[in-house]
């Protein structure tokens, strides 16, 4: 598919936004990019923090409801636009902006008709124009990819799929961490929050914690309920030594810190570095911070916990970011898989005799998870599963009969979901 063209002076107004919009969808479908990391360079030259908004907004819309947006498509042409066709990507632009953003018809088309650029107009028109005048709408909640839900069915079950069709429909609301768990309460009454467990917060989607009282005095970070199982499963640091690996942006370094323990923090990205380097100065914890790469560092001396939050397919984290359904593939999990192994190898050597290992990773996949530790346990005599005890884990969230913990889609459905996690705590003997 061929670039969007550039806007020029009888394009109409609104026009950037979607252009940007278009670039961001052919940087994930057709590139395999990942949406949040597409958008600087796809919103590129858009002037307005609104048209940048919106070209994420429509993106996102898209990539949410995509395959119940090609199903209507193909049912209303006669032969089937090939995946990558502008024409197909322009009329999920538009349709996604009248069915789902409230766009009026007339200024959905005409904004996503110059994206055409020399192509089939009358085509994309025409099954525009079908379409709105058949009032078509989308099946809510929306339909996974074909691919995805019978992978999952396959592993949770069909009432797990239901769940994550539910999930995909809805936007996340924000959770936030506390540097200092034991105000918890004082910070639900301060902020209007909910909270699942100690030092934890739960506000409506949308809420922007930049404008919040407290963000500023470092009081607390954006952190899933989810994401921060792994860091509580630790407990209290007591001046104990742990080493946090693939660490950025910093949630669970800060949690660790937080709770006592002398921390060193392991990236590989320098730029996700420096964001952590931020986060750890604005709510004034201590961390050491070190670049490397977790396959090949080593610190000073064995420590007496390792954390590690393993590099994934992050299917997991959908609702947040619907478009790893549409750009993981099974071969890049069992890629992956294959370097949580190698790294949770690695991770284990650096402990201390009766040290505790914590592994984690925000994927929906067994083999990213029960699968990577079972192998783990088969080749490592010397570590076993250490349950999680009562109290541990927010309710509503229970460990496996073989003592991992593992966040499904519909745990914590009525109090706002979570996350999709694998977790399991070892311990060295």
């Amino acid at each position: 598919m061929a670039t969007s063209p550039d806007p020029d002076k009888s394009a109409p107004a609104g026009f950037p936004a979607r252009a940007a919009a278009l670039r961001l969808l052919d940087a994930v479908l057709r590139r395999g990019l990942p949406l949040e990391g597409a958008l600087d360079k796809a919103a590129k030259g858009l002037d307005r923090a609104e048209d940048r908004a919106l070209a994420h907004a429509i993106a996102g819309a898209v990539l949410r409801h995509l395959t119940d947006l090609d199903a209507a498509i193909d049912g209303a042409t006669r032969q089937r636009l090939p995946d990558d066709a502008k024409a197909r990507f322009v009329l999920r632009i538009a349709l996604a902006q009248s069915i789902l953003l409230g766009t009026p018809p007339h200024a959905a088309i005409a904004t996503a008709l110059p994206l055409v650029d020399g192509g089939p107009r009358k085509l994309v028109h025409g099954v525009f124009g079908t379409l709105s005048r058949a009032g078509v709408t989308l099946p809510d909640p929306p339909s996974l990819p074909g691919d995805v839900a019978a992978r999952w069915e396959a592993a949770w079950g069909e009432a797990m799929v239901e769940a994550a069709m539910r999930a995909a429909a809805t936007l996340a609301p924000l959770d936030l961490s506390l540097r200092a768990p034991a105000g918890t309460e004082e910070w639900v009454a301060r902020l209007g929050a909910t909270s699942l467990a100690p030092g934890h917060l739960r506000l409506p989607a949308g809420t922007r914690m930049t404008e919040l009282e407290g963000f500023e005095d470092g009081a607390f970070w954006a952190q899933d309920i989810a994401a921060s199982l792994p860091a509580r499963l630790l407990g209290p640091g007591a001046g104990r030594t742990v080493l946090d690996l693939c660490a950025a942006p910093g949630g669970k370094t800060m949690q660790l810190a937080a709770a006592g323990w002398r921390v060193t923090a392991v990236e590989l990205a320098e730029n996700r570095v420096k964001r952590m380097r931020d986060n750890l100065a604005r709510t004034k914890l201590a961390a050491a911070v070190r670049i490397g790469d977790a396959l090949t560092f080593s610190p000073e001396g064995p420590v007496d916990a390792v954390l590690l939050d393993a590099p994934c397919s992050a299917t997991g984290i959908f609702r947040r970011h619907p478009d790893v359904l549409h750009r993981v593939r099974p071969r890049a999990i069992q890629q992956l898989a294959e370097r949580q192994r190698a790294m949770l190898a690695r991770a284990a050597g650096a402990l201390k005799p009766d040290g505790t290992l914590v592994y984690a990773v925000c994927s929906l996949e067994p083999d990213e998870g029960e699968r990577t530790i079972e192998a783990f346990l088969a080749s490592h005599g010397g570590f076993a599963i250490v349950p999680p005890e009562a109290g541990e884990l927010p309710g509503g969230i229970v460990a496996s009969p073989e003592g991992w913990v593992r966040v499904l889609p519909g745990m914590l459905e009525a109090e706002g979901g979570a996350d999709g996690f694998f977790i399991a705590r070892l311990r060295r003997g």
